[in-house]
């Protein structure tokens, strides 16, 4: 199954959240080609959620305050749909089932 963008950037941040990492280790944790992991990169440096270092001859990718913000909020919205979808599916279980009762026989006797 295709993922969203929403999907993706939450990915990517997951794998940057827990220290910085070069595009192929990125690449490798988010299950993305690495020419369309780039794009993805660049616009979260863009938009600030992510902050492109150098360290020698590595280009290394951290996770910025304001990333970690989002990728926090993405993860909370989704551990509550879960939640939703999980209280739902119990309604549905619980719900009671309709009883004919003897009265509601006799009338449908009627209408015949």
């Amino acid at each position: 199954m295709r993922r969203s963008k929403l999907e993706i950037y939450e990915a990517i941040l997951s794998a940057l959240a827990k220290r910085p990492l070069t595009v192929d280790s990125v690449a490798y944790r988010t299950n993305m080609d690495c020419t369309l992991l780039q794009r993805y990169l660049e616009s979260l440096v863009r938009h600030g959620l992510v902050q492109e270092k150098v360290s020698g001859r590595k280009r290394l990718y951290a996770i910025t305050e304001r990333g970690l913000a989002v990728f926090r909020t993405l993860s909370f919205q989704r551990y509550l749909d879960k939640i939703a979808k999980s209280i739902r599916a119990a309604e549905v279980e619980t719900a009671p089932t309709p009883v004919i009762t003897n009265s509601e026989d006799e009338s449908l006797k009627d209408e015949v």
